[in-house]
């Protein structure tokens, strides 16, 4: 138990951020919890959890303070808009930003930090809800020794390996960046299978080979036979969810105007995919999408 007497800040409770912040509770810690949800709020609603009605409540409360938000948009609203976070913010306060956001957002947001005497990091996390709620995520974090010093203990809470990144706002960016390898992949493997279909083949065998030969990754080693080929299509990561990592990753590519071409394909029959099975669809559906009749 890595309980403390200090509450956590938890702000966003969502299909991630519910059993996050579970996974600190039974570490022993207490929290200091705001979700504009109310079926959220009632889901988390333990002993050892206080809810404020408003980001700067949290900020009164606890000194490290946890965000698990949907975009950059949001975080920015919770961070600068009425009730914020940012007004609130006291000299050596730390806020953890561990959802998907913009790199460069992520850099203006811990400078405006910074200039409260506060400090912010992103520590986006990999793995699916299941690992959330074994609390054994990969978070990958971007900031200065000061800021990490203060994050590890409340991180290792939640999840299992940690890698520091470099810079604040690296983090992100690395995220984005892997979450569009894994979408390529995943893409690829689709494809392949729908290919493979139409000549008649295995597909079961096909799997082995493949998790066999160089064609392996994640994708064909936890995807296939097990979401895929039984059309089960619950891989637990929504195709909204893809397309904003690889909306990033676009972002990434025109800052650093590199001419990303794969990836621009890449974001093409995502978004069609998005378009055509709605953004909550799993992102395993981008198989049964490229059978649609295309």
């Amino acid at each position: 138990m890595s309980g403390t007497g200090a509450p956590v800040g938890f702000i966003g409770l969502g299909m991630m951020g519910l059993p996050m912040a579970r996974s600190l509770l039974r570490r022993g810690r207490s929290l200091v919890a705001c979700d504009s949800s109310e079926a959220a709020r009632a889901a988390l609603a333990e002993g050892a959890v206080r809810f404020a009605a408003t980001p700067a409540g949290v900020a009164d409360a606890a000194e490290v303070i946890v965000l698990m938000l949907p975009d950059s948009r949001v975080v920015a609203q919770v961070m600068e808009g009425e009730g914020g976070l940012l007004p609130a913010l006291r000299a050596g306060q730390l806020v953890i930003d561990m959802g998907s956001s913009l790199p460069g957002e992520t850099r203006r947001l811990a400078a405006l930090a910074a200039a409260r005497g506060a400090m912010l990091v992103d520590a986006p996390v990999s793995g699916s809800v299941v690992k959330a709620k074994a609390g054994t995520l990969a978070i990958m974090t971007g900031g200065e020794d000061a800021a990490w010093a203060k994050a590890e203990p409340v991180l290792r809470d939640m999840g299992e390996t940690l890698i520091r990144t470099g810079a604040v706002g690296s983090a992100h960016a690395m995220k984005a960046l892997n979450n569009y390898v894994y979408a390529a992949g995943l893409l690829a493997t689709a494809e392949a299978l729908r290919m493979a279909e139409a000549m008649q083949l295995d597909l079961a065998v096909f799997a082995d080979v493949l998790n066999a030969s160089s064609g392996r990754n994640i994708a064909t080693e936890t995807k296939v036979k097990q979401e895929i080929l039984p059309g089960r299509y619950q891989g637990g990561f929504q195709l909204g969810l893809m397309r904003k990592d690889l909306e990033t990753a676009g972002a990434i590519a025109a800052e650093t105007g590199f001419d990303a071409k794969a990836l621009q394909l890449c974001r093409a029959l995502w978004g069609e995919a998005v378009a055509a099975l709605g953004p909550k669809a799993d992102n395993t559906e981008i198989h049964r999408f490229l059978g649609a009749g295309r």
